[in-house]
């Protein structure tokens, strides 16, 4: 099976003032957001990606531009419309401090499935179009270089939470359990019979690990010895 790293772009300007950016044009990352870029970079450096997929929206090229950068090989680089952030319609380019006191932000936070952002689009249309991106992009990548591909899908915080939602399981109603920080990766492998989550918003740590070959099969009962990274004794 192939494994998917879902990546947030770094910290941006409108992060940081506490705006919510949406999609609007010209929002980049701010000297810390190309910092966490760069570290997320040098983490995936070690995994030879056949793909980096991102989301049209500025932040996000930027993040995969550094990634590519630090890539021996020549992964595939297609945009992904399906991937971009969710349209927030009216509530673009606020502060979410001011969002805060709409009647509409305590249904976002306990009842997501129901949120329909006004002049844009449902969380659930939202989750529903980035998942099937999501797992299309994966069975494309897997059919084409085999079930050991590794590849990066760079997109924004709701999206990602949502595919992770959809992968765990989970309700949409509870996936603001979920926290995904900037510059984070986050890790799944479609099988056969289901997903696997095998990593959720870290931002440090060693990915060599995912060079080895991917288990197949049925989920090891006990947790299983866990995957061998292609240095250690017996690889």
């Amino acid at each position: 099976m192939a494994t998917v790293l879902l990546v947030r772009h770094g910290r941006t300007t409108a992060n940081a003032s506490g705006v919510l950016a949406g999609r609007t044009a010209g929002v980049r990352l701010d000297e810390h957001g190309r910092k966490q870029a760069l570290r997320t970079a040098e983490r995936l450096a070690a995994v030879p990606l056949v793909g980096v997929v991102s989301s049209p929206l500025e932040r996000c090229r930027q993040t995969a531009r550094v990634i590519l950068d630090r890539q021996s090989g020549s992964p595939v680089t297609p945009l992904e419309k399906a991937i971009t952030e969710c349209d927030y319609g009216e509530w673009q380019g606020r502060t979410l401090k001011e969002l805060a006191s709409e009647a509409l932000w305590s249904v976002v936070q306990t009842q997501p499935s129901a949120a329909v952002f006004p002049g844009g689009e449902s969380l659930a249309a939202m989750q529903a179009r980035s998942v099937a991106a999501i797992r299309r992009h994966d069975a494309a990548f897997e059919a084409e270089h085999g079930p050991g591909a590794v590849w990066a899908a760079v997109s924004h915080g709701d999206i990602i939470k949502s595919i992770l939602a959809d992968a765990l399981g989970m309700h949409l109603d509870l996936f603001q359990r979920i926290d995904v920080g900037p510059a984070s990766v986050s890790i799944i492998r479609y099988g056969p019979a289901r997903p696997s989550v095998l990593a959720t918003n870290t931002d440090s740590g060693d990915l060599s690990w995912l060079r080895a070959r991917p288990a197949e099969g049925d989920a090891p009962v006990g947790g299983g010895a866990g995957a061998q990274a292609p240095d250690e004794p017996g690889s």
